[in-house]
């Protein structure tokens, strides 16, 4: 995936961090050694900067150059701040609706939901730093663009998006098939928002135990899950269809 989001080259990398350029992801060589990477390390781990180890064959693939070891790839859109953009929603005479996603890891997933999230009104989407998808040219391009017209924030932690939407008076809503209640049983008139787990492992157990409400969609055939961006879809939808 060599594109104009990826750059390669430890001291590149190092001097990219430093001048604020947003890095998505850094991905490291495995059982490379030496000062200059050490310092790489240093500064990955300083910024909280998503990162992992790979074979040399995975780099070669991603950069054609001379990579060094490392190649990064810098995020195409700026994160917003949570605290401002959840500020500026509730002073304005909107019904607050946001999105938060629980470390799915796949771009075209995400793609779809940012498409989704755009159409039906959310005023943010939250993610967490470490752990899911980055943000290339795949997910442009499943998102027709809508990810340059949604405000995007990153947190250390989802819990901590949950749990500064629930001071702001903003309740949060689990998609998740653990649920006892189904999605029609729960009222998205009021400010809201609703997390989306991943691929594989849905929601953490942790965020769980800290919403307000859990929520499930019927599912009337054998398969027991929808893939995480229809599932999303009906959730936004059927906020929609509340609010309409």
């Amino acid at each position: 995936m060599k594109d104009e989001t990826t750059i390669f080259g430890i001291r590149a990398i190092i001097e990219a961090i430093k001048s604020g350029k947003t890095i998505d992801k850094v991905f490291l060589q495995k059982g490379l050694h030496g000062d200059l990477f050490k310092e790489l390390e240093s500064i990955i781990r300083l910024e909280s900067i998503n990162s992992s180890y790979v074979p040399v064959e995975k780099l070669n693939r991603l950069a054609k150059g001379n990579h060094q070891g490392a190649v990064a790839q810098i995020s195409p859109i700026e994160f917003h701040d949570i605290d401002d953009l959840v500020s500026s929603v509730l002073e304005s005479d909107q019904m607050p609706l946001f999105l938060l996603l629980d470390q799915l890891s796949d771009v075209r997933n995400f793609g779809a939901i940012v498409r989704t999230a755009e159409c039906t009104g959310v005023n943010g989407i939250i993610i967490q730093k470490k752990g899911g998808t980055p943000i290339n040219g795949d997910t442009i391009k499943t998102s027709a663009g809508a990810i340059f017209k949604i405000p995007i924030c990153k947190v250390d932690h989802i819990k901590d998006a949950v749990f500064h939407m629930q001071s702001s008076g903003i309740r949060v809503i689990a998609a998740t098939e653990k649920a006892e209640n189904y999605l029609y049983d729960i009222s998205f008139k009021e400010p809201c928002a609703i997390i989306m787990g991943s691929e594989g492992r849905g929601i953490n157990p942790s965020v769980l135990k800290v919403v307000d409400h859990q929520a499930k969609l019927p599912i009337l055939g054998d398969i027991e899950s929808l893939n995480v961006s229809v599932a999303c879809g009906a959730f936004l939808y059927e906020a929609v269809r509340q609010r309409f």
